[in-house]
């Protein structure tokens, strides 16, 4: 990952990668150059992970970086190959890695090092192949009839993710992966917010059609790329409802490690922050896409890393309190 790629677009940096690592290829890495390739996708693609990985136990962080690299070669095997078939033959190639990872050996390195992370932590490869699931969907399906399909659809591209955290996190209860699947919905279904427009005009609409018919919105509406106010009701009744999955979600801040609460109440505070930039626009995604500034995003975890140190000190100081309740004269 030299500057050149760098410089070049993600989409053509990406076609090179498969270029060399693709079905037609091996490598005789080695496992920690296998992981120190993982490294470099999640310095290099997510603008966020250094400040996630100072919150990272330092024997996690390698198995993060491998995780990381497997969702995103998984993400771009989905949406940077120009032809559906090929998308598709390409995802089959990428699972029959990933089954190698079970008393196999994988090929490509970010599978190579997967296998090692799959092993070492137990983890189950169920999650890992739900996301290419989802994947192959989003080449063959571009419109939801109900909120149960659309939420079907999340369960498998973004429940995963925190369902391998978790699991990393040996904090994978039931209760906890109830919890964490409704703060991932939410995130997935506040992108959607905010990506209407962005989404139409590649023919994929994710605003179920029982919520179009609901607010008397057609589907050309959707489509036409033009802000009215029918649509703007629309994204107003979408934006409040999925306000109620980071409610609901947010017990899961106090009921994992600390490095995974800080994470989880950054997920929540930007999801609710993109939906909270979406109604600011006055729900208008069409003239001009809401965003999350830099500043804004070090804000948020600014929040998040004190918020929780105060959260600590105000539970001890609880617990003191009922521990001592009665023993004053």
């Amino acid at each position: 990952m030299d500057a050149a790629n760098q410089a070049s677009s993600p989409g053509d940096w990406f076609r090179a990668e498969l270029a060399r690592f693709g079905p037609d290829s091996s490598t005789d890495w080695s496992l920690a150059e296998c992981e120190k390739y993982c490294q470099k996708w999640a310095v290099q693609s997510y603008e966020n992970f250094t400040v996630v990985s100072w919150l990272l136990p330092r024997v996690l962080r390698r198995h993060f970086y491998n995780v990381y690299a497997y969702c995103r070669w998984s993400d771009n095997l989905a949406d940077e190959i120009a032809s559906d078939s090929e998308s598709l033959r390409l995802l089959d190639w990428w699972e029959d890695e990933l089954r190698k990872c079970s008393g196999g050996r994988p090929k490509h390195p970010v599978m190579r090092a997967v296998q090692a992370t799959i092993e070492s932590l137990e983890l189950s490869d169920e999650p890992f192949r739900n996301l290419l699931s989802a994947f192959r969907q989003d080449r063959v399906v571009n419109r939801y009839e109900t909120n149960d399909d659309l939420l079907d659809y999340c369960r498998r591209s973004a429940d995963p993710v925190g369902r391998i955290l978790l699991a990393m996190a040996k904090s994978d209860s039931a209760e906890n992966i109830e919890l964490s699947d409704r703060v991932c919905t939410g995130l997935q279904i506040a992108n959607f917010c905010q990506d209407m427009a962005r989404d139409a005009a590649i023919n994929r609409i994710y605003a179920p059609r029982s919520l179009w018919q609901k607010h008397r919105v057609s589907e050309e509406m959707l489509l036409g790329q033009q802000c009215q106010s029918e649509l703007k009701v629309l994204l107003a009744d979408w934006v409040a409802s999925t306000r109620e999955f980071f409610r609901q979600g947010w017990p899961l801040v106090h009921r994992v490690p600390k490095w995974l609460a800080t994470d989880v109440e950054l997920f929540i505070r930007g999801g609710t922050e993109i939906l909270n930039q979406v109604a600011a626009s006055d729900y208008d995604v069409w003239t001009e896409r809401p965003t999350v500034t830099k500043s804004r995003k070090l804000m948020l975890a600014g929040q998040a890393l004190t918020g929780r140190a105060f959260g600590r000190a105000k539970t001890l100081t609880q617990n003191w309190g009922t521990k001592h309740q009665g023993s004053q004269v």
